[in-house]
């Protein structure tokens, strides 16, 4: 079965700053193995990126790594208010953290808010982590600044119900849920492996999320690798790897009956392209075998993170090829595009 390469809005390639978690390289091509030919990459690196200066720098060691074609989003900070705004051509968009996770991003004060609500271009996708009391301020000064706002991995029963009556206002608002947020609840994966943000929730959630899926634009991976080690200690970092794992239970999803082929594709390529804006693709496709048995292992997977919150799961169909701009860049588990053969999106 043939599909369109698929476009996650929303991944973390940890460099520069913490290549030992992922890169460029080994993130692209995660992403290529897992049928995805195009990633809009998180600001949250180290030191993130936050300017023009750091979005160029950024964009070389992409250019120079890259496996798939991708585009860099710039974070939203209570100094650069104007500076994001000059780049907003060149860049995914702007991500605006409004709760606390991994990085040095969050912003506090409303008034820094509504200054980038106003100031960040209404043509240009603006994102926020925002997860419930701060979801609901960002749907309201969403509205008071009449812009478009997408908001990142709903995770709760009440978020998913709060975005479903925005909708139903009429405003301007998309969202995208995780897979792990779909698939695991808190009590499927305790202790530090388990951490994530927003965090898992309860078969309630879950469920909740399954019933409004009407209301979901986009399923976006947020892949945000950390190493087993890190998983393993403490005070572990909050992420999942998830790039390699996502089609194989959405496609699991759709055997069983719970999706569509054409739920997936909405949501997993021209969703995605429609509220990013992002150009298409000539002669680029992915193959799929919709019957093919796996079992999901951190075995052989390209992502760094060397382990995967979906460890021993049965899936029901697999990427076989991806096709990317007329070459093949990945056959039959091997990636064969070159690092630095991913375009630039903007």
């Amino acid at each position: 079965m043939r599909l369109p390469g698929l476009i996650d809005p929303h991944v973390h390639m940890r460099e520069p700053g913490a290549t030992y978690k992922e890169d460029w390289a080994s993130g692209t091509a995660a992403a290529v193995a897992g049928g995805f030919t195009q990633i809009l990459a998180m600001p949250n690196t180290e030191p993130p990126v936050v300017d023009g200066a750091s979005l160029a720098h950024t964009v070389s060691l992409a250019e120079a790594k890259a496996h798939c074609d991708f585009a860099q989003f710039l974070g939203a900070t209570a100094e650069n208010v104007h500076q994001t705004a000059d780049c907003a051509d060149q860049s995914a968009g702007l991500k605006l953290y409004l709760d606390q996770t991994y990085g040095p991003l969050r912003l506090e004060s409303l008034d820094l808010w509504k200054a980038h609500f106003l100031a960040w271009p209404k043509d240009r996708p603006l994102v926020a982590h925002a997860e419930g009391r701060s979801m609901a301020a960002a749907i309201l000064m969403a509205a008071l600044t009449d812009r478009p706002l997408h908001l990142a991995h709903v995770a709760t029963r009440e978020e998913i119900l709060l975005v479903r009556a925005a909708k139903e206002k009429g405003l301007k608002v998309t969202c995208e849920v995780t897979p792990h947020h779909l698939f695991l609840t808190s009590a499927d994966l305790p202790g530090g492996r388990g951490e994530v943000r927003p965090r898992l929730g309860s078969d309630e959630d879950v469920r909740a999320l399954w019933e409004n899926l009407a209301v979901i634009d986009c399923f976006a991976t947020d892949h945000a690798p950390h190493t087993a080690a890190e998983k393993d200690c403490p005070d572990p970092p909050p992420g999942f790897p998830g790039l390699e794992t996502a089609l194989p239970l959405f496609l699991t999803a759709v055997s069983e009956g719970r999706l569509t082929l054409e739920d997936v594709v909405l949501r997993m390529s021209d969703n995605v392209r429609k509220i990013f804006k992002i150009p298409t693709q000539p002669d680029t496709w992915i193959e799929v075998d919709l019957d093919a048995k796996r079992e999901i292992t951190a075995e052989g997977l390209y992502s760094k993170a060397g382990w995967t919150p979906f460890e021993g799961w049965q899936t029901r169909g697999c990427v076989q090829q991806v096709v990317l701009r007329g070459e093949t860049v990945f056959q039959h588990g091997k990636v064969l595009a070159q690092p630095g053969f991913g375009n630039r999106i903007r």
